[in-house]
């Protein structure tokens, strides 16, 4: 796979574009841009995983009420 290529620079409507090759496509339908110096930096936005977003909620100050629940009876039915 080639590192570099070539792209033109087009207009849509106020704002310019260029077409991303399809070796270069990136996943999803979002995606962060940042400048670095004259380098335009995109990344692709990640979604975070269930296990990333419990990791990031901060515990809950209470506590739970004890709930009775007790272990239900036998009955015959007939």
């Amino acid at each position: 796979m080639q590192t570099e290529r070539h792209v033109r620079l087009f207009r849509n409507g106020r704002n310019q574009a260029l077409r991303i090759p399809r070796e270069y496509e990136l996943e999803g339908k979002e995606a962060i841009i940042y400048k670095d110096g004259n380098r335009l930096i995109i990344e692709p936005v990640k979604k975070a995983t269930l296990l990333e977003l419990l990791a990031s909620w901060e515990p809950l100050a209470e506590d739970f009420p004890e709930i009775i629940d007790p272990p239900v009876e036998a009955e015959e039915i007939f």
